[in-house]
């Protein structure tokens, strides 16, 4: 995979969960009715998206095309 081709799908695949902790897109999950685990469905909802960011980034570090170039160094 190219560098070129591998920071597009970065960037995009890192855009969705962001867009979704910000403001017109985070009104779906702004509620605090449906109680998930003891927690406000709002706070579920942060919590979530930041879990799935974060295995975002774990599986692109794996397939990144650079990463096997750098630890020689």
């Amino acid at each position: 995979m190219s560098k070129k081709k591998f920071t597009t799908i970065y960037c995009l695949s890192l855009l969705i969960p962001l867009l979704l902790l910000l403001f017109p897109l985070f009104s779906v999950g702004n509620r605090a009715t449906p109680m998930v685990m003891g927690l406000p469905f709002s706070v579920f909802w942060v919590i979530l998206w930041i879990i799935i960011a974060f295995l975002i980034v774990l599986v692109l570090y794996r397939i990144d095309p650079d990463k096997d170039e750098r630890e020689g160094n």
